[in-house]
């Protein structure tokens, strides 16, 4: 009995690694969800977008690509973003983050997105697709009402010009994982 109060005081909690080990892995929804997604996503591409797992087997980590949009400030660019997925996907959002450096009004310098779909807005409804769609179109229309970064949204309204400079000083191709 004392071993037993001796690593719980330490804070050694048999539930606690079991619960860890759970979070790491898929529950069956996201397992099923996932590849259903997946399978959409090669037989039925759109324009522009991609993902797939990662290259480690892991379902629940994946690596996507956005062509930057005609008649925007990105138009020939493309971004790699990474995809986290939560063991219950699709009941909560994926965690995406843009990996290619990005100069944008709701992406701060540490790749995060400032989307509501990602946020408190998030249904089981959507899917990768429609994620990776609606970051394109944020790309051709910012909320400047809701920046992370306040100079980019005030450069896109007052200097498309310099706006685009800081986009192509800014974007630079980054290796695959």
């Amino acid at each position: 009995m004392e071993d037993s109060q001796t690593s719980i005081s330490e804070g050694f909690h048999p539930t606690k690694l079991s619960s860890a080990r759970r979070a790491a892995e898929p529950g069956p929804n996201a397992t099923k969800r996932l590849q259903t997604e997946l399978m959409q996503l090669m037989t039925s591409p759109a324009p522009g977008v991609s993902a797939f797992p990662s290259a480690d087997g892991n379902l629940l980590a994946w690596g996507a690509t956005i062509q930057g949009p005609d008649d925007t400030p990105y138009s020939g660019l493309t971004f790699k973003l990474s995809f986290e997925f939560p063991s219950n996907y699709p009941y909560a959002p994926p965690t995406v983050l843009f990996r290619t450096p990005i100069y944008h009004p709701n992406v701060d310098f540490s790749g995060r997105i400032c989307l509501d779909i990602l946020k408190d807005k998030w249904t089981a409804a959507y899917n990768i697709q429609t994620v990776l769609l609606s970051l394109q179109s944020l790309l051709g229309e910012p909320n400047n009402a809701s920046p992370l970064n306040g100079e980019a949204a005030e450069l896109w309204d007052k200097d498309p010009a310099v706006f685009k400079t800081k986009v192509m000083e800014r974007h630079k191709d980054v290796e695959d994982d």
